[in-house]
């Protein structure tokens, strides 16, 4: 048996199943946008409902577009006539999952629903079944056939599906305006957080804690602030404050090697002219691509003025795991 060409023809089925799906969609899935954007700007919520492998879709969905600004929770079907269809409030809008459009215990809630007065939107893979024709809008997420051998497991449908939800949750994102500051106000844990709400001013040393020097100085005077600020590197400021240049260790170590009386030189005779800066507002992952770029340890930073307001150490940007 050729367990690869068997995968791979897995894969092949899902995606004519979902080029299937693409090439159907028409005017109810506009519908189903301008729906979902009336029931948001009314300050509602969706309620995403679905049973068994649907039920699990349903769950993506849901944190897809509760994470993209769209307040979603999960109802279900079979807890909801126990007590849980307090969730659902008028002028709510249902999202209402189910591969045959005849699941039970959707059905069941659909007269309870109504009397809530809510909106629906559903996904089956049969236009004319009971919840297709109860829906406000209908999403045809029928397919060829399923990717398992059988053609019984829920395979091509449910990954249809979550294809069409990933398309509501997207366009209704775009459609309202959403940014990517926002999308860091929903995730500010872990990487992604990280990446998105750490900036630059966040991470860098201030000036109080970086040796700040005249490029009249000499280079015996940026060694003796290195050694009170315990840092590596001398920002060389003109006379009316603006950055002139960097001196860093490495530049000492290889000019001592060169000349041994380096500590005497002026640092306007030896820093680096017209250092890289970085604006002090920026997220701290671009720093990462400038230091990979200019292949760099220390990168000024400045305000709006160019005037220089702390120092960034490559070792620093290290410790936030921003890769």
């Amino acid at each position: 048996m050729d367990f690869v060409k068997k995968g791979k023809r897995v894969i092949e089925i899902e995606i004519a199943g979902l080029r299937h799906v693409q090439k159907r969609l028409d005017g109810d899935f506009e519908k189903a946008v301008e729906l979902m954007l009336e029931v948001l700007a009314a300050g509602r919520k969706f309620i995403v409902i679905g049973v068994g492998k649907s039920g699990n879709i349903g769950q993506k969905i849901a944190a897809t577009l509760t994470s993209t600004g769209s307040p979603t929770v999960i109802l279900d079907a079979s807890d909801a006539v126990h007590g849980d269809l307090g969730v659902v409030s008028e002028g709510d809008l249902v999202i209402a999952l189910s591969k045959s459009g005849e699941t039970e215990e959707i059905l069941r809630l659909l007269p309870l629903l109504k009397r809530v007065n809510v909106k629906m939107v559903s996904m089956t893979g049969h236009p004319r079944s009971t919840l297709a024709k109860q829906s406000d809008v209908h999403l045809n997420i029928d397919t060829p056939m399923e990717a398992c051998p059988l053609n019984l497991a829920p395979t091509s449908s449910t990954t249809a599906m979550l294809a069409v939800g990933d398309a509501l949750a997207m366009v209704v994102l775009e459609a309202r305006g959403f940014k990517k500051e926002d999308f860091a106000r929903f995730h500010p844990g872990g990487q992604l957080g990280r990446h998105l709400l750490t900036r630059v001013q966040d991470v860098m040393r201030p000036l109080d804690q970086v040796a700040l020097l005249g490029e009249k100085a000499t280079v015996n005077e940026a060694l003796m602030q290195w050694n009170v600020k315990r840092a590596g590197a001398a920002i060389v400021t003109g006379p009316k404050g603006k950055i002139v240049g960097i001196y860093t260790h490495g530049d000492f170590v290889r000019g001592y090697q060169a000349d041994a009386r380096v500590g005497s030189k002026k640092l306007s005779e030896v820093m680096t002219k017209g250092p890289i800066t970085v604006r002090v507002d920026k997220l701290a992952v671009e720093v990462l691509n400038v230091f990979q770029k200019h292949r760099i340890d220390d990168l000024v930073v400045v305000d709006a003025q160019q005037r220089p307001v702390g120092l960034v150490d490559a070792q620093d940007i290290a410790k936030l795991k921003l890769m």
